[in-house]
């Protein structure tokens, strides 16, 4: 029996090792295909439509399809999950993204990369529920609430791998280095489809956890419904878990894929301005800013990375009602600042990781609180529910913010002005707190 005193990680075993490694993975090139889309929208909107100041009003439409794909596969194949093993529909999830990231690079249209996207998205979003549903029901209790911070923390590192891609994507398009005449955001997506493939080798062979197993097979003795939607939103407490997570989760959501991920639409004006006086080409304006948007992205995800740590601990520390309140409340303020403030290219080097560490610090907090909120039959289902359904919500923001900047004038100005307003929502996510219980120190429930 190991003491009471030892350091989590110190209670896992090879097995759980293993778990945690796979699951990580998984949701490390999930977020570095998700980065990758973020790096490439605009430019393949401007390729696609072939107008400037039209994909400044139709490139957040693809963010709004996307994010419907990541609500529709999540629902989906979080409620696979609890019926059909974590493992299995993981692996049918990071098969789904990684194949049609490779395709958006031959969309031949602006519809078809929209088709691409949502596809996808329904890929993506199978993999956050699972994961941490297999990892909670894998390990041991004192070690679940960290080990699922240091996965949601992870997820910055493909982030960052994303931005590194892109800027040496960027370097090599400005020296008219890429293969087969392929533009930088065709190449991003075509790499984007590799690394994901070959984790789907590795994913047959993880098992499923016992605590699963075991659920299933009383549940199905005792004819209670395992992953259905019915009872998760109809039997107390699950279903006020449920709907007040859903709101705790639309706000975060809003928050970093809704407003905050649009930061290179910006970046990209801030390097037109800064290398105004070039005289570069057109391709090489644009593989500059393929190279800077990769940049901010970088850094963005090195904020996000600290952001989660320090949120991780909050929540361990203080409880997780506490860290989901101030997380949302820097959420909303270092959006704004961003929006309002980042105007200047020196400003790049410090704004953006600050804004990454704010509106990512609460992706560590649904890792954590999340699967403590429903019992084993439907921790996946309620966990894909909160998750992803907010992401429904969350699409209505960049579709809010195109129609808001085409009203103002379609400009970079009524860009910003659009996203300050937007992101109001954040405090919408504030009035779930005091109607989720504190679960911190407690067992998960059966």
């Amino acid at each position: 029996m190991k003491a009471a005193s030892d350091a989590w990680w110190r209670l896992l075993t090879p097995q759980h090792w293993f778990v945690f490694s796979i699951a990580s993975l998984s949701w490390f090139f999930d977020c570095l295909d998700s980065q990758f889309f973020n790096l490439a929208r605009d430019a393949a909107s401007d390729a696609l439509l072939g107008d400037r100041k039209l994909a400044t009003i139709y490139a957040p439409y693809t963010t709004s399809v996307f994010l419907l794909g990541w609500a529709a596969g999540g629902l989906f194949f979080g409620a696979l999950g609890d019926r059909h093993g974590r493992a299995r529909v993981l692996t049918l999830s990071v098969l789904l993204y990684s194949l049609f990231t490779g395709l958006g690079a031959f969309s031949g249209s602006f519809f078809a990369f929209c088709v691409y996207r949502f596809l996808t998205g329904c890929g993506v979003g199978g993999v956050f529920g699972l994961a941490v549903a297999l990892v909670a029901d894998t390990l041991v209790d004192r070690a679940r609430a960290p080990a699922l911070g240091l996965l949601q923390s992870l997820s910055t590192w493909g982030n960052c791998l994303a931005g590194l891609i892109g800027m040496g994507i960027g370097a090599l398009g400005a020296r008219g280095l890429l293969p087969f005449g392929l533009a930088p955001w065709q190449t991003i997506f075509l790499v984007g489809a590799l690394p994901a493939l070959l984790c789907v080798v590795i994913l047959r062979r993880l098992p499923e956890p016992e605590r699963w197993k075991q659920a299933r097979a009383q549940g199905q003795g005792a004819g209670a419904q395992v992953g259905s939607y019915r009872s998760l939103l109809r039997e107390a407490p699950w279903s006020r878990h449920a709907w007040f997570g859903l709101l705790a989760c639309s706000a975060g959501i809003i928050g970093y894929w809704g407003i905050g991920n649009f930061h290179p639409r910006i970046v990209g004006n801030i390097v037109d301005v800064h290398l105004g006086g070039a005289a570069l080409s057109p391709a090489a304006l644009a593989s500059e800013q393929a190279f800077w948007r990769s940049a901010g992205l970088l850094l963005q995800n090195i904020g996000g990375f600290l952001g989660m740590l320090a949120c991780a601990w909050v929540s361990g520390a203080w409880g997780r009602r506490p860290a989901l309140l101030g997380a949302l409340l820097l959420s909303f303020a270092t959006t704004l600042l961003v929006f309002r403030n980042l105007r200047e290219f020196e400003q790049i080097y410090w704004m953006l990781p600050l804004m990454g560490f704010g509106q990512m610090a609460v992706y560590a907090v649904y890792a954590i609180y999340l699967p403590e909120l429903f019992p084993t039959r439907l921790r996946s289902t309620g966990t894909s529910f909160c998750y992803n359904g907010g992401r429904i919500i969350a699409a209505t923001a960049p579709f809010t913010i195109s129609r808001i900047t085409a009203s103002l004038g379609a400009d970079i100005e009524a860009f910003r002005s659009a996203g300050q307003w937007v992101s109001l929502l954040l405090l919408s996510g504030l009035a779930a707190v005091p109607f989720l219980p504190e679960t911190r120190h407690q067992p998960l429930p059966e």
